[in-house]
């Protein structure tokens, strides 16, 4: 493996009942002025937010909001939250909701920070020096995004779509309460499963040698998502499947999975083009372009792919060679998903081959990417030609 440095400054509060406990003791030492950061308003419906606003209000914080994050957060969005911060002089920003609203929330604080434009920051052209504190309130698993840096932001006037982080992007604090996510619709949680699996899996195909370890425990967060997974579409009200995915998506990308290698991560520069001209789910599009992906690759990824059926998937390999029991693998994780409900094919989104050029170019937006195997322009037609 590769030598590494590991730090995550995050403080996860986990559990039933975590927000009326903890909440004001994590945000006290922050500041009084709040912005409150929110999406749709689901928030509204299943009583957080008179729960949080409550709670902010008898403590003597000074709460301003910003409603309405989408579901791929836009950069027009963060520009309003970032004016909002400079306007009302905002001490701490408190995120509540799913990924996109964390994303939305870390890109805020840093642009709040920032004389200039924040896609200056998104695009990396310049450095992100400083940044707002901020806590999460987590509604959805799927993301990871409230113990880690990182966030994707969509220039939607521009059709980009970026990821990006810094060290100064961390929340301070996150907290995870599983009833908060059991008003969570079907599709979005399925989304979820899909994007939590899919972040296992990028950190899965490395190149890195001598990793036991990392392998043996990416494949035991797929195997306990693939086996809580199922009941939990089928009885979206069962709290126990709801904490252990809930948990797992944390897992997934807070950095636990990657020590000592470095992931791929091309399938997810991909989608992010694919949804910057269609604007579909993001984890709707990696459970097409994923499985691809992985086709695209399989005699690179065959030990890998090998582990993934008779590890994961337990396939017997009895009889069977190493090239059927990779293409057995792929396609048990392929049906996996289905079963879920998720889509399988561009089609399902209307999607067909007319933007082909235009999303490998905007794909291609940063140079040659992937880390697992380099992929240029050419690799990425023929990834969205075989996912249509």
């Amino acid at each position: 493996m590769d030598n590494f440095i590991y730090q995550n400054p995050t403080k996860l509060i986990f559990g039933q009942d975590q927000v009326e406990e903890q909440l004001i003791n994590q945000l006290k030492p922050l500041g009084k002025r709040v912005l409150l950061v929110y999406g749709g308003g689901s928030i509204k419906k299943n009583g957080l937010y008179d729960q949080v606003t409550t709670l902010l209000t008898n403590n003597d914080f000074t709460v301003h909001e910003l409603a309405g994050v989408e579901p791929n957060p836009r950069l027009s969005t963060v520009r309003k939250g970032v004016e909002l911060s400079k306007e009302h002089d905002i001490d701490v920003l408190l995120a509540v909701g799913g990924g996109s609203v964390i994303d939305c929330t870390k890109a805020i604080a840093a642009g709040a920070k920032y004389e200039g434009d924040a896609w200056d920051l998104i695009t990396k052209k310049a450095p992100v020096e400083a940044a707002l504190p901020f806590g999460t309130i987590l509604t959805l698993a799927a993301t990871g995004s409230e113990m880690n840096s990182g966030s994707v932001i969509t220039n939607w006037e521009t059709h980009e779509k970026y990821g990006w982080g810094s060290p100064l992007t961390f929340p301070t604090f996150s907290i995870l309460d599983p009833k908060n996510t059991l008003s969570v619709p079907k599709d979005q949680t399925i989304y979820g499963i899909v994007d939590m699996m899919t972040h296992v899996l990028e950190q899965y195909f490395h190149q890195q040698d001598n990793t036991p370890l990392q392998e043996r425990m990416c494949e035991a967060v797929l195997k306990t998502v693939i086996d809580a997974g199922p009941g939990l579409v089928e009885n979206l009200d069962d709290l126990a499947r709801r904490e252990t995915i809930l948990y797992a998506g944390t897992i997934a990308l807070n950095g636990t999975l990657q020590m000592g290698t470095r992931g791929d991560w091309a399938s997810h520069n991909i989608e992010h083009a694919v949804s910057a001209v269609y604007d579909i789910p993001h984890a709707g599009g990696l459970a097409i372009l994923f499985p691809e992906w992985l086709r695209y690759h399989k005699e690179l990824g065959q030990r890998k792919l090998v582990q993934l059926a008779t590890r994961v998937f337990d396939i017997d390999p009895a009889g069977k060679s190493d090239e059927e029991l990779a293409d057995t693998g792929i396609n048990a994780l392929a049906d996996f998903w289905q079963s879920l409900g998720a889509p399988s094919k561009l089609a399902d989104y209307d999607i067909d081959d007319s933007q082909i050029d235009s999303m490998a170019e905007k794909a291609m937006a940063r140079g040659p990417f992937g880390n697992f195997n380099q992929l240029h322009k050419k690799d990425v037609e023929a990834i969205l030609q075989a996912s249509l």
